[in-house]
């Protein structure tokens, strides 16, 4: 029997305190917080009607797997609670396998950890009108897609809903958080992305750019939660068809993406119905990325 598709949940008993774009967040206790990743699917920062079948399994299976693998570079939000501990409702613990954790409740820095390898979105853009990507100057003369000598971190703000996130300098987050913590940040960001892309890269998938949240204990200690370079916090390339010049097709929702582009439709809410056709195909696309990202090495 195939798994229910969720758009929004309403949990029997729990206190939903936040709905994003994807995921429910409802209170498990003073310390800790319940996760579901919903099948909703957003583009230009507008929920779509239609949700994506297994999206929010596919997320949920993939930051769980990067969450155990990156415990040797900073430690996670993750609790390893049972489901049951929280939620009891037979029908809701049904419906919640496998797309749903229970981590432990931190303060959530305010900015966006976005890590790029590759000169693609509004990186490209930004390197195209100054050279440089949120303060970091760049060689001159690369192209779209081009591999940059080297990682860079390039933070960005939390846009409220609805909005856009805006890239920042260093400069800038060493104002909202602090020098230390700013550094701390970027150091666990760029190992993060390093030792993904290796393991990526050995499957068939480049790891163009991604982003991470970061949130502290009562300790201070940095903590990685949110979601772990799932096809919705990254840009995955397929090795095979990537070329500098050239934008190659993600594993995620750019056909989505693609397609809204040909309507007339001015990317404020609501958004509009996607084609079954359309649907389905996204659906394949990430869980082709679920398969490669926790495959063997090809």
């Amino acid at each position: 029997m195939d798994a229910p598709t969720v758009f929004r949940t309403s949990l029997r008993g729990l206190e939903k305190i936040h709905e994003g774009k994807v995921r429910d967040i409802y209170a498990a206790g003073p310390d800790a917080l319940l996760i579901v990743t919903t099948d909703r699917l957003s583009a230009f920062d507008v929920v779509l009607p239609d949700p994506i079948p297994g999206k929010g399994r596919v997320l949920n299976r993939i930051s769980e797997f990067w969450f155990e693998r990156t415990r040797h570079i900073i430690p996670n939000h993750l609790t390893g609670r049972p489901l049951d501990s929280v939620v009891r409702d037979p029908a809701d613990l049904a419906l919640l396998e496998g797309r749903a954790v229970i981590v432990k409740r931190l303060k959530a820095l305010p900015i966006e950890a976005v890590v790029r390898g590759y000169l693609a979105g509004s990186g490209w853009k930004d390197y195209q009108r100054t050279g440089s990507v949120c303060g970091v100057a760049l060689p001159a003369g690369l192209t779209l897609a081009a591999r940059l000598p080297e990682p860079i971190f390039t933070p960005a703000t939390k846009a409220a809903a609805g909005e856009h996130d805006e890239n920042i300098s260093f400069a800038a987050t060493e104002q909202l958080i602090g020098s230390e913590l700013a550094a701390q940040v970027r150091t666990s960001a760029i190992a993060l992305y390093e030792f993904a892309s290796a393991h990526a890269r050995a499957r068939g998938i480049l790891i163009a750019d991604t982003k991470f949240e970061f949130g502290l204990d009562e300790h201070g200690t940095l903590t990685l939660i949110d979601e772990a370079l799932t096809p919705d916090s990254s840009r995955f390339w397929p090795a095979d068809g990537y070329r500098p010049g050239v934008s190659p097709p993600s594993f995620d929702k750019q056909f989505v993406r693609d397609y809204l582009e040909t309507l007339d439709w001015n990317k404020r809410a609501p958004g509009p119905k996607l084609p079954p056709e359309l649907i389905a195909r996204t659906s394949e696309k990430y869980h082709e990325a679920l398969r490669r990202l926790t495959g063997p090495a090809r």
